[in-house]
């Protein structure tokens, strides 16, 4: 939208937004933009356009693109522009108790590069945020950028997060308790930072890239050796009171960790000896034995159990199983959605996720995305 002056902002400050406005188009858009249709949405003049646009070629931002004549059109082709996507840089990051993974993307949020490795002590919050720091460097370097293309991050990690970015509670250890996500970060990387809760990271990646695009009101679920719910209200995800909203594995009363140790449910184990046991108890009820087939069936009665509460609670349209749980999906989706209609649940589609173990990290550069604003696009326009 345009601003004017007229709102009590000077001509500096309109400027500079309006080129914010001009930059978000160009990175929403699928292809280049034409200087009309830019014109016509921003609600700015054509001339005003034209000086913004001249700044962000200028300035690298931008480029125009050549004229290209169009059949059967009469007069002088139309002057497309695109964003250079690859000029700043995004990063994400991904903290668990046992490694970190870290991505950098450019404004789209096209992966680039990534980065993994186990942490040395989870149980120590500064060495942890400085091996997530190194990691995102590492990725920078991948990527062939600079700390200076850097624009903002944002982080995925477990426990409950308020809307400023601090662990209020993390299950198991207090030590992460108080933790400002942002501020931390931002000491070892002097950029704007962002944090949430993995799973509603996982719940947004999944409606803006995965399976969950149709859908407004959805939960993203992690059941098992792990448990959290993501959960989008109208698109938006829910937070509730200092984060808590889906940390139903702090609630006593919901039988969230009886099968935490079975095998089966090692599925979302973030240890990759424990996930690979876990496949094989899988393929062995594939193939048919009695034991591993008892095993899952006590596992899908765990999570049906948890997804019944749920839907005569929060009453998604979809539920997303994630966070490993899609590596048997052929294995449990059918068993769990007919426990659910024998359960005479409302009719919510059940769904495994499309993004894998990446949707946290994917639901990141999500949520650094939408907090961009001016300070994160950088380039003023020049005064006209």
């Amino acid at each position: 939208m345009v601003m004017s002056t007229t709102n009590g902002m000077n001509q500096s400050a309109v400027r500079r937004v309006n080129t914010s406005v001009i930059l978000r188009m160009l990175a929403v858009s699928a292809g280049p933009m034409t200087l009309t249709a830019l014109a016509e949405q921003a609600g700015l003049s054509r001339r005003t356009n034209e000086l913004i646009l001249d700044s962000l070629i200028e300035a690298g931002w931008v480029t125009e693109l050549d004229r290209v004549p169009t059949s059967g059109c009469a007069g002088r082709p139309a002057r497309r522009y695109e964003l250079r996507a690859e000029h700043a840089l995004l990063a994400a990051v991904h903290l668990n108790t046992s490694d970190a993974s870290a991505v950098v993307s450019d404004v789209r949020g096209r992966i680039l590069s990534r980065a993994r490795r186990p942490l040395r002590a989870y149980q120590d919050p500064q060495a942890t945020l400085d091996d997530a720091a190194a990691l995102v460097r590492e990725a920078l370097d991948d990527a062939g950028g600079s700390v200076d293309r850097l624009r903002a991050g944002a982080v995925a990690a477990g426990g409950a997060i308020d809307d400023e970015g601090v662990v209020r509670r993390l299950v198991h250890t207090t030590r992460w308790e108080g933790v400002h996500l942002p501020d931390e970060f931002g000491r070892r990387l002097r950029m704007p930072w962002f944090a949430d809760n993995d799973t509603n990271l996982g719940a947004l990646a999944e409606r803006w890239r995965g399976v969950a695009g149709d859908h407004d009101n959805v939960v993203w679920a992690i059941l098992g050796n792990r448990t959290g719910l993501g959960i989008l209200i109208r698109g938006a995800v829910h937070r509730g009171l200092e984060g808590a909203a889906g940390e139903i594995v702090e609630a006593g009363s919901i039988p969230v960790g009886s099968v935490a140790d079975h095998p089966v449910a090692w599925l979302t184990s973030p240890e990759v000896d424990q996930r690979r046991v876990a496949l094989g108890r899988f393929d062995a009820a594939r193939a048919g034995d009695a034991g591993a087939l008892a095993e899952v069936d006590e596992f899908v009665e765990n999570i049906t159990s948890i997804l019944v509460t749920l839907s005569w609670t929060v009453a998604p349209s979809l539920i997303v199983l994630g966070g490993g749980l899609e590596e048997a999906a052929d294995v449990l989706l059918p068993r769990v959605r007919e426990a659910m209609r024998a359960a005479r649940t409302p009719a919510i589609e059940l769904r495994a996720t499309g993004l894998g173990r990446d949707a946290p990290l994917i639901g990141a550069v999500k949520l650094a995305l939408d907090r961009m604003d001016t300070e994160l696009f950088g380039p003023l326009a020049p005064r006209a």
